[in-house]
């Protein structure tokens, strides 16, 4: 039986579990049906944590990527949950793969009040209750995480300009985790997101003393009308500056 302290522990408690389910059935399902695994992890994920937080939470609201979307009452609440319930499901599907995650966030008043990223296949999870210690970075040439498929045009010209390596990582989540454990000095994205992408590990990143803002310097905002949330930045704090200062360069 799960023991319930706050909502710290319990974003942590559903992510870390939702991600044992979702290894239980990679290895029931294995790899030879890339779509039925993809699909059943989505579901079986979706269904644990809107069952868990409509049974431990039932006066919040609920926000999913598998989930509805456009439930008006959620705009005026003071509290919703922001969840992915399998974040990188391409990666998921893959055998040998570990940068896929689960995201459990809670939105309260207008600001991100707890979060935590499971990342079952590397057996870690990063939580608010107890945020990381940052890195103090590689002292050396900055690295960028990027899509493994599709990096921005934009952020390769940002990494020549500013002299940095690109990384690619696969989950967005996995991507910001790698910055909090120092495989990785920044994430920039600008190829479209959604607030479910990014929730869980900038509330994490912010706990930890991270950077984490819109490319263009501006602050986050979650549990809008429209979910879409098209590009982000997170580093070292250190390295913020210079970042936001070659995407100026790049936009003029």
């Amino acid at each position: 039986m799960m023991t319930i302290r706050d909502d710290h522990s319990l974003a942590g408690d559903l992510a870390m579990e939702a991600g044992e389910k979702l290894l239980r059935l990679r290895a029931q399902y294995g790899f030879d049906d890339a779509k039925a695994l993809k699909d059943a992890g989505d579901r079986s994920s979706h269904e644990f944590l809107v069952e868990s937080l409509e049974r431990l939470r039932p006066s919040d609201h609920i926000l999913s990527e598998e989930g509805e979307r456009t439930n008006p009452a959620r705009l005026s609440a003071n509290r919703v949950w922001i969840v992915d319930p399998l974040d990188g499901t391409r990666e998921f599907s893959e055998a040998g793969r570990t940068d896929w995650a689960v995201h459990v966030a809670l939105w309260e008043d207008g600001r991100l009040a707890a979060g935590a990223i499971a990342l079952p296949a590397q057996g870690a999870t990063l939580t608010t209750a107890n945020p990381p210690k940052l890195p103090a970075g590689n002292g050396q040439r900055p690295r960028i995480a990027v899509s493994r498929t599709r990096p921005p045009e934009f952020v390769q010209k940002l990494a020549y300009l500013v002299g940095a390596d690109l990384v690619p990582i696969g989950s967005a989540g996995a991507k910001i985790a790698a910055v909090l454990t120092g495989q990785v000095e920044a994430y920039v994205h600008a190829g479209g997101q959604y607030e479910w992408d990014s929730a869980a590990p900038v509330a994490v990143a912010l706990a930890a003393g991270a950077h984490a803002s819109r490319i263009d310097g501006s602050e986050l905002i979650y549990n809008q009308a429209d979910p879409s949330l098209p590009d982000i930045l997170v580093s070292l704090p250190d390295l913020a500056p210079t970042l936001l200062a070659g995407i100026r360069d790049l936009h003029q």
